[in-house]
């Protein structure tokens, strides 16, 4: 559906949009309804030049006379009949008032009007195209009215009779008729193509009423192409029905096309003039005087004659001022020609032969209307210089006619043009500062293993930095999981090839690690004195391996402390038991670790055998333990099946503080603190 008030907004001029708000205001005070009406209406929906405004009031349009005069309609002229009033408005605007009446023909050509209600007005009208209505009330503004279903004939391109009987009754209509198909290029409805044929046989024009033969004799004159229209009344046979001593062979053709190429550059401008004045001495041109004056006296608006009449008197004023000095500048020209009447500056432009004349109207054409493409809108952007500001408009005018004139040609003088009219600039804003978010410690990760082993084998390394045969196995076994992030220097020993490549096992050697350094896997050495039971109880961990082999991996870190323990595997298996490797491992001895501090020898305490690493299974590292069981703040805990050593009475806390000297006299241990060797050396695994 289209947007009825968008087409007002948008399909009429400025002077026709000022023109109809101004009898908006009078129709308002009255208080009456007014409406748009007729080919208005059709012109506006069907993409037509808008050549008049056709309005309809719900009451006496007489009494808006007084009003609509003092809004600037000049009256030109008004039919008694229908209550109809023209008037023209400035900007060449014309405009029609009447009242909503309805109608009954006892006779042809003999109407009787009665007031009646805008439906029953547009009932009474010749064509369905032309009895539309879009109401111009508050409230209702824009709402479209359309009984007959015009909207529909428009879209089809066809006229169609609102009566079967509207040739007959008016004859006038066929006239209309064959007006419009000039005009608009639509073709009758069949029917209606029957009935005109029908109604023109029988000669129903001799009914035409003496005010509609006028009326419509010089609607041929404010037509937009009025050669094209007379040509086709000729070709009816209406034109001498019209007017016996005019005709398409009295028209000065080629002016009259050159006449309308200017129409339509001024147009193009933003200048609307009304046409029909001018186009009056070249359709006439070859007429007689007598001839012109009697056919001036048989147009319906004698308010027309006035204009054709004053036309010569208008253009020679308004050519003397536009030659003068006043309109030297550029700027002056331009503000002149917008000021005047728009049918003087047409026909100035059509008919002037003055060379100073000449090349301002050039200019203006062409040169002057480009001085609004060099507008600085990027400047002004940057000036803070934006529509928002409320002489934006006016300054864009100043501007447009400073360049007109030459006056700006540097960016320098532009700026110092605009300086004036730049607002200041707003105040900074404080930046938010934010808090940086404090980084969490990178937990150090092993290569392909878990959070949690990695966290182990670094707390049993510490445990072993610090001499304790409480972590010694388990921190032996966090070390065979952790060799995978160091770059390996000696191979495996030939017994444990097998299990090495099978697990990608890798040896260190203290030749690995940076010098000056301690490392996790340096820290866990073995004892210089080998038991001599070793042997026998490899020996008995190799005898129940060949018995009891598995056929798939059951617990990473019992393999691993097997592969530590340099156990092979039996050719063509994959993996040693669970159950070999448990008993194996528990068989071993227990190791001694000595711990050197300050040049002294501490014996170490027999190792403790807790009951989490006989009940419970092999625990994550970050599970929280009883004081007094912590390596450096971390609990230490046996995977399942191994020993759980640990040094008693000694605490993580207790490793950073000073040694005391007991009271029974006996030595201290010291302890030492996490040497900054053992952070680095994570740092190089990585």
């Amino acid at each position: 559906m289209a947007d009825y008030i968008y087409l007002l907004q948008t399909r009429l001029t400025p002077a026709q949009q000022s023109a109809l708000e101004e009898v908006r205001q009078v129709a308002k005070a009255r208080p009456v309804t007014v409406f748009l009406v007729g080919g208005a209406v059709r012109d506006l929906i069907s993409g037509a030049p808008i050549r008049d405004l056709d309005l309809a009031v719900q009451g006496n349009a007489g009494r808006l006379n007084k009003e609509l005069q003092k809004a600037g309609g000049v009256l030109i002229g008004e039919d008694e009949a229908t209550q109809c009033h023209y008037y023209t408005f400035a900007g060449g605007v014309r405009l029609s008032v009447g009242s909503t009446l309805s109608v009954n023909f006892p006779k042809p050509g003999k109407p009787v009007y009665k007031p009646a209600t805008i439906l029953d007005d547009l009932h009474r009208r010749d064509f369905t195209a032309n009895a539309m209505a879009l109401s111009l009330n508050d409230g209702s503004f824009g709402l479209l009215m359309d009984p007959l279903n015009g909207v529909a004939d428009i879209e089809n391109r066809e006229l169609r009779l609102v009566s079967n009987y509207g040739f007959l009754e008016d004859p006038s209509r066929m006239i209309r008729a064959a007006r419009l198909t000039a005009r608009l290029g639509w073709q009758m409805e069949e029917k209606t193509r029957q009935r005109y044929e029908n109604a023109k046989a029988e000669n129903a024009i001799a009914a035409l009423q003496p005010w509609l033969k006028r009326y419509e004799l010089e609607e041929i004159f404010h037509e937009e192409d009025p050669l094209r229209v007379l040509r086709h009344l000729e070709a009816e046979g209406w034109a001498q029905v019209l007017s016996s001593a005019w005709s398409s062979a009295k028209v000065n053709e080629a002016e009259l096309d050159r006449l309308r190429d200017t129409v339509g550059r001024l147009e193009t401008m933003g200048i609307f003039p009304e046409p029909s004045a001018a186009y009056f001495p070249l359709l006439t041109a070859k007429l007689a005087s007598k001839e012109i004056a009697e056919l001036k006296k048989s147009f319906a608006r004698p308010g027309f004659v006035e204009q054709i009449e004053a036309l010569e008197a208008d253009t020679k004023a308004f050519a003397t001022l536009f030659g003068g000095k006043a309109a030297a500048a550029p700027s002056d020209a331009w503000k002149m020609l917008f000021a005047a009447k728009p049918e003087a500056v047409l026909w100035l432009a059509h008919s002037t032969k003055n060379a100073t004349v000449k090349e301002r109207l050039d200019a203006f054409f062409s040169d002057w209307a480009q001085a609004r493409q060099k507008i600085p809108y990027q400047v002004m952007q940057e000036m803070r210089i934006t529509p928002a500001l409320p002489e934006y408009g006016e300054l864009v005018e100043r501007l447009f006619y400073a360049m007109m004139d030459g006056k700006l040609e540097t960016p320098e003088a532009i700026r110092a043009f605009l300086e004036p009219y730049s607002p200041p600039a707003p105040a900074p804003t404080a930046p938010i500062r934010r808090k940086a978010a404090k980084r969490e410690a990178k937990v150090t990760k092993a290569r392909g293993k878990k959070p949690a082993e990695a966290e182990e084998t670094l707390s049993l390394a510490a445990a072993a930095e610090e001499g304790s045969p409480t972590v010694t196995a388990s921190a032996e076994t966090a070390a065979a999981k952790s060799q995978t992030t160091v770059k390996p220097t000696v191979p495996a020993k030939p017994e444990a090839s097998a299990a090495g490549k099978d697990l990608g096992e890798k040896h260190l050697t203290a030749d690995a690690q940076p010098a000056g350094k301690t490392s996790a896997t340096a820290a866990i050495k073995k004892p210089a004195a080998k038991p001599d039971s070793k042997a026998d109880t490899k020996a008995e961990v190799k005898a129940l391996i060949k018995k009891e082999p598995v056929k798939h991996l059951e617990k990473k870190d019992l393999v691993k402390t097997a592969v530590k323990q340099n156990l092979p595997r039996p050719a063509g298996k994959t993996a040693v038991t669970k159950k070999a490797i448990k008993k194996a491992v528990a068989k071993l001895p227990v190791k001694k670790a000595v711990a050197k501090s300050a040049g002294k020898k501490v014996a170490a305490k027999p190792a403790v055998k807790t009951a989490a690493a006989k009940k419970l299974p092999a625990q994550s590292a970050s599970k929280k333990e009883p004081a007094g069981k912590t390596v450096h703040g971390k609990p230490a805990v046996a995977k399942k099946g191994t020993a759980l050593l640990k040094k008693p009475g000694v605490s993580a806390a207790a490793k950073n503080k000073p040694a005391v000297k007991p009271a029974s006299g006996k030595s201290a241990v010291k302890t030492k603190p996490k040497s900054a060797g053992t952070a680095k050396t994570a740092k190089a695994r990585r």
